[in-house]
């Protein structure tokens, strides 16, 4: 008999409504959102983006999350590894009693049937999908709708024999879970570009211009490609797809630069044999990127905060986005603002977490705001609180 999956909740959505109120909810967002998403207290003034914060998908697989540990209260719930990028959310799960198989002392080899595993809104890899359902444990499936989408693009681009393109991290849960999607029964092959840098050494190799061998070429994408990948053989048909939280107008160029360099090799008569692509960014990345560019052109704040995981790479687009516009502070949590002289950040494009002082402007200031899909309302709420505390010094 197969394991048990469950796919759409466990009917308690009601029993867990309340817990998740007063665990990730803000009365003070609720009442910003109300007041046309500005606040005002003496000198400071916030913009809040239009949309940000928990998206329809994470809000969906943390209210799954509890729901599972309600129903199962006596058994061994664990879930795969971070089930969204913020700390604080991972953090409450485990004061749930929900262990996580990517901790120290924990392994996958130890489940058996009496076990209920949650798979994370990024999806899992198609091997640890069988190795879990081998294993019998009962399984409930929180990947995200955005993250489906892309996979039945790339199993049709497998089917056709078509090689995926992903645009995206290569050591991103999603991407790996969106890559094993692709190897359809061992007939397909992927190659995961990061960027347009990236993406312009294999648009050079498409088109002939090879400043680089066969060899160098999969030594720089040794661990970006699928095993036995050829690129001589495997560039000829090509679909783009993407991880659904990059930036939206760096997959849509990425796209189109692989669309011309498969017309410049094979000519126009031959374009439609040889490459596809669908748009395959989620709607919720999509609206919370075009809801901070118009943040910034309507309400020109002198300095954006971003508040987020700095793992989470939707939040770290947003503030790629604002960056280049307007002083901007990602920080991973309300403590990051350290006071009125100090802020610990991550600054757009670097991976480490610096400390910036003088960042809070004496006199009348206005900041935007604005948190990735992973940031629920409450630490925005905190966040805006610790500002009012900060600019009252």
């Amino acid at each position: 008999m197969p394991p048990l999956i469950f796919r759409k909740g466990l009917d308690l959505k009601h029993e867990v409504a309340g817990v998740l109120a007063e665990s990730y909810h803000s009365e003070l967002v609720r009442h910003i959102k109300e007041s046309d998403f500005r606040f005002q207290s003496g000198r400071l003034e916030v913009h809040l983006a239009r949309e940000f914060g928990f998206c329809y998908g994470v809000d969906r697989a943390v209210d799954y999350a509890y729901q599972t540990r309600k129903r199962f209260p006596d058994r061994a719930v664990f879930l795969t590894g971070e089930i969204i990028h913020n700390p604080h959310v991972n953090d409450q799960l485990r004061a749930q009693g929900i262990r996580f198989l990517s901790d120290p002392g924990e392994s996958i080899d130890a489940l058996n049937s009496d076990d209920v595993v949650i798979l994370p809104a990024f999806g899992v890899t198609i091997e640890l999908l069988d190795t879990l359902q081998d294993r019998g444990c009962t399984m409930v499936d929180t990947t995200c709708g955005s993250v489906l989408n892309v996979w039945k693009n790339v199993k049709r681009y497998a089917e056709g024999g078509f090689t995926s393109i992903i645009h995206g991290k290569y050591g991103h849960e999603e991407t790996r879970a969106t890559a094993s999607q692709a190897l359809l029964d061992g007939r397909g092959h992927y190659l995961v570009v990061l960027n347009e840098d990236e993406a312009t050494c294999v648009c050079d190799y498409i088109r002939g211009r090879q400043p680089i061998s066969s060899r160098e070429f999969l030594s720089r994408f040794e661990h970006a490609v699928s095993d036995g990948f050829d690129p001589g053989r495997d560039l000829q048909r090509i679909g783009c797809a993407n991880q659904t939280t990059m930036l939206s107008s760096e997959s849509l160029k990425i796209g189109e630069m692989f669309r011309v360099a498969m017309r410049d090799r094979y000519g126009e008569e031959e374009l439609d044999t040889r490459f596809r692509a669908f748009d395959t960014i989620c709607s919720a990345t999509q609206d919370r990127q075009d809801a901070v560019i118009a943040l910034l052109a309507e309400h020109p704040p002198d300095l954006m905060i971003v508040l987020g995981g700095y793992n989470s790479s939707n939040t770290c687009n947003l503030a790629k986005i604002c960056s280049g516009r307007v002083p901007t502070y990602h920080i991973a949590a309300p403590d990051g603002l350290v006071s009125a002289d100090e802020i610990r950040h991550k600054a757009a494009g670097d991976a480490r977490e610096v400390i910036t002082t003088g960042w809070l402007p004496a006199g009348r200031v206005s900041v935007g705001l604005t948190s990735g899909a992973s940031t629920p309302d409450n630490l925005v709420g905190a966040a805006i609180r610790r500002l009012e505390e900060l600019s009252a010094t």
